[in-house]
């Protein structure tokens, strides 16, 4: 069925499975997702609100985030979620956020790096280890990317969790900082953790499909040096992390979060062109490495995605004929030299 509407878009990013609905049956204590203004932390409180529900489990629902984006507050408080306007990097505002067993970082920047590497850092690796230090006494569960991998050939599958990470630029640097806050505090304190790198997350507003379908829609030539991807279905991400919580640890636990399909640039993008009635343009050459994670073991403890590529593709192409809201936030999938 297409997805016409973003009542209905945030409907079904946030429809609980049984299998989302058991994790939250089991998750002890509250939960708390820091950073949950962004573009997953608002399907992801809905979707553990409607499965608590679901479950009959009576916990409490923490949104936390600066909530620039005012309707996003509104609109989460009157679906049952709490919410805290809060500047995490204010240690006495962060100090003063109540305890809960449960926590799910996903505070981030990315995009304006250049130029500002030390708000960047700030953030993706100072502010982690306040939240370490904070919520030692919780399970944690904080989303990490796949930019912490080097380039991979394209045809060997994508890294694993036990390739050895070689980040490119200071955004890619600044997030296994990142991480190896999460771990410090894992070792210190014996915090249970999970990490969880992942690309790219899947929107009708938003995401690598989002990017190819619009410049072949408007007829904007598309890059092809990062000649493949993969992607996952923001609902499926959201779960994933949900479901992680069980399997929190000391050391971390670190899992790939994406797709299992290696998907060709150009093969993405004449699909959009035949549904769009459009020939694609390109640029540049193919390159035989690219950002590929292997999501294998992910799959195997958490479940596999529900949603397809094509399925993806067919919502988006429909988003998009129908001029539907988009967030304006290209990923720069492209990228292969970590300067964002």
């Amino acid at each position: 069925m297409p997805i016409n509407t973003e009542k209905e878009l945030e409907e079904r990013l946030s429809r609980p499975t049984e299998a989302d609905v058991a994790a939250m049956a089991a998750l002890d204590g509250d939960l708390i997702i820091l950073g949950a203004g962004g573009k997953m932390g608002p399907s992801l409180a809905r979707l553990a609100r409607r499965a608590a529900d679901q479950a009959g489990a009576k916990k409490r629902i923490i949104a936390v985030a600066r909530f620039t984006n005012r309707d996003v507050l509104s609109q989460l408080s009157s679906e049952g979620i709490e919410t805290i306007e809060c500047d995490l990097l204010e240690r006495r505002k962060l100090s003063s956020l109540p305890d809960a067993g449960n926590i799910v970082f996903m505070a981030a920047r990315k995009f304006g790096t250049t130029g500002s590497e030390y708000l960047t850092w700030a953030m993706n690796t100072y502010l982690p280890g306040l939240v370490a230090e904070r919520f030692s006494d919780s399970r944690i569960v904080a989303f990490s990317t796949g930019n912490v991998y080097p380039l991979q050939p394209v045809n060997e599958g994508g890294a694993r969790e036990s390739t050895p990470v070689d980040p490119q630029g200071e955004y890619a640097q600044s997030t296994l900082g990142r991480e190896r806050m999460f771990e410090y505090g894992s070792a210190k304190w014996g915090t249970p953790v999970v990490l969880l790198r992942l690309n790219y997350a899947i929107d009708l507003r938003y995401g690598v499909l989002v990017d190819i379908a619009t410049a072949v829609f408007h007829r904007r030539p598309i890059d092809l040096s990062m000649a493949a991807v993969n992607v996952i279905w923001q609902g499926d991400a959201n779960a994933a992390c949900l479901r992680s919580f069980a399997h929190c640890q000391s050391p971390p636990l670190i899992l790939n979060i994406t797709g299992p399909e290696t998907l060709s640039v150009r093969s993405i993008a004449e699909e959009f062109g035949r549904r769009f009635e459009v020939e694609p343009l390109f640029t540049s050459e193919e390159m035989p490495t690219a950002l590929l994670s292997n999501a294998t073991k992910a799959h195997q403890l958490l479940g596999s995605p529900t949603i397809t590529p094509r399925e993806m593709m067919d919502w988006i192409a429909n988003w998009i004929k129908r001029g539907g809201v988009m967030l304006n936030r290209p990923t720069h999938f492209q990228t292969r030299d970590g300067k964002f």
